[in-house]
């Protein structure tokens, strides 16, 4: 039988065949990680997909010099396209993996993987369900880096949690714009300067929300 955990997180599994089910019931292993656990590292080989059942996986693009920007996250009951896609290709990891929450789920060997992905056509679909808008979200993000200001992302993603008070770094931001922390930094200081906002450590505390939608364009 399969884990009634991996059911719940992930519907389609209960229509396997026979085959598959067993398959899968045998070969999946729980696997588990605290949250800021670096589950994978670019470059690096996949052994196993994972079936996420709890928690969040951020994933994230490094440049060479360092630069980080999130490209997407996985919630349970999601697959990530770039695990996928390297297991598939028999490529290097092209991301990293980080926990950002305390993560449960099951781990499926490469072999067993494939042999799902090639013969059970509910298994294909839901690790193909989640790639077109998954690769749309990646072309959104490019597209944004490459033709928005960045004051405009900035007040949109301060705008995004609807919070008046905002618990966050300038590093953390500067990972999710996929630009320096000394830019944001700076663009910080310049939104408390007109009085839109006001900076604490580790904390940011919205004081006009019109300034900052107007400038975001939402």
């Amino acid at each position: 039988m399969i884990d009634r955990a991996l059911l719940a997180a992930f519907p389609p599994l209960s229509q396997l065949d026979a085959a598959a089910t067993m398959r899968l019931a045998e070969g999946a292993r729980p696997v588990a990680a605290p949250a800021g656990a670096i589950l994978a590292r670019p470059g690096e080989s996949l052994p196993h997909f994972v079936l996420l059942t709890q928690g969040i996986v951020k994933v994230r693009g490094v440049s060479e010099g360092g630069r980080e920007i999130v490209l997407y996250r996985v919630a349970a009951g999601e697959t990530c396209v770039l695990s996928a896609a390297a297991l598939l290709g028999q490529l290097s990891l092209g991301a990293e993996l980080i926990a950002e929450t305390d993560i449960a789920g099951f781990a499926l060997p490469d072999s067993l993987f494939q042999e799902l992905v090639a013969d059970a056509p509910a298994f294909r679909q839901l690790i193909f369900a989640t790639l077109a808008a998954r690769l749309q979200e990646i072309v959104a993000l490019l597209e944004d880096v490459a033709f928005r200001r960045i004051d405009a992302r900035l007040a949109g993603h301060l705008m995004a949690p609807g919070s008046a008070l905002l618990t966050m770094t300038h590093q953390d931001i500067a990972a999710e714009l996929g630009t320096a922390r000394e830019v944001v930094s700076r663009q910080l200081k310049e939104f408390e300067r007109r009085g839109w906002l006001k900076l604490t450590r580790g904390q940011i505390q919205i004081i006009d929300r019109d300034a900052l939608s107007h400038l975001a364009g939402t």
